[in-house]
């Protein structure tokens, strides 16, 4: 091999060993984004649970009628 073909070789090599980090970069980021994406929408949608149910109690204690207040005995 002459020293041109051996200089050759090495950029190749050079070049994929530098493509294959940067598409394993890429998939990294990308599965970090949809991570952040499925927390994201799970955060939001057990959210909208939790405000719905705070209503609905909201609305079943003020349709409740309000309790007799206990007298205390004038025998004290």
């Amino acid at each position: 091999m002459s020293d041109r073909s051996k200089l050759l070789a090495n950029a190749d090599n050079a070049f994929l060993r530098t493509q294959t980090q940067s598409s394993v970069r890429n998939r990294i980021i990308s599965e970090e984004e949809s991570a952040i994406q499925a927390r994201e929408a799970k955060t939001a949608r057990l959210k909208a649970e939790r405000l719905a149910k705070e209503a609905l109690d909201r609305e079943l204690l003020a349709a409740e009628p309000p309790k007799p207040k206990k007298r205390r005995s004038a025998s004290a």
